[in-house]
């Protein structure tokens, strides 16, 4: 098996569901970054968010789009919040 691939990008972490102003914390892949990590499907990653260690999922976004989970503990370390651009560095577990 070929080693994995690790990206490093900037997003923001916004809402899953922004009509409902709160619940699941994401990270949107951009487009040309999803294909190294394994492509569109559910899968475990880890890295970093804003220089803290973290894990979480990738999963589908209706539209075509790809983003990854993040926990409320992986914000807290990161010391991040909705809305805040952050930086990220993750390789498919």
């Amino acid at each position: 098996m070929a080693e994995r691939e690790s990206v490093t990008f900037r997003g923001r972490v916004r809402y899953w569901d922004p009509a409902k102003g709160g619940g699941l914390a994401v990270v949107d892949v951009p487009e040309n970054l999803v294909e190294p990590l394994g492509g569109r499907r559910q899968y475990r990653v880890t890295g970093t968010l804003a220089g803290a260690a973290f894990s979480g999922s990738g999963m589908l976004v209706a539209g075509g789009g790809y983003c990854v989970g993040v926990s409320k503990a992986a914000l807290t370390a990161a010391r991040a919040s909705i809305g805040d651009e952050v930086e990220v560095t993750m390789t498919r577990a």
